[in-house]
């Protein structure tokens, strides 16, 4: 469930980048959001 969360947010990250800047930093948010997820889960020794 975490990964799919994670994968979402680098996509909308990704739409972000190409579409118009008023959203960009709001998916740049998003994206810091999803790594800090990954990072705690891979810190913490759960499996995927």
């Amino acid at each position: 469930m975490l990964y799919t969360i994670a994968i979402i947010l680098l996509v909308l990250w990704l739409l972000g980048m190409v579409s118009a800047y008023t959203i960009g930093g709001l998916i740049h948010i998003l994206l810091v959001v999803a790594i800090v997820m990954v990072l705690l889960r891979v810190i913490r020794g759960e499996r995927l």
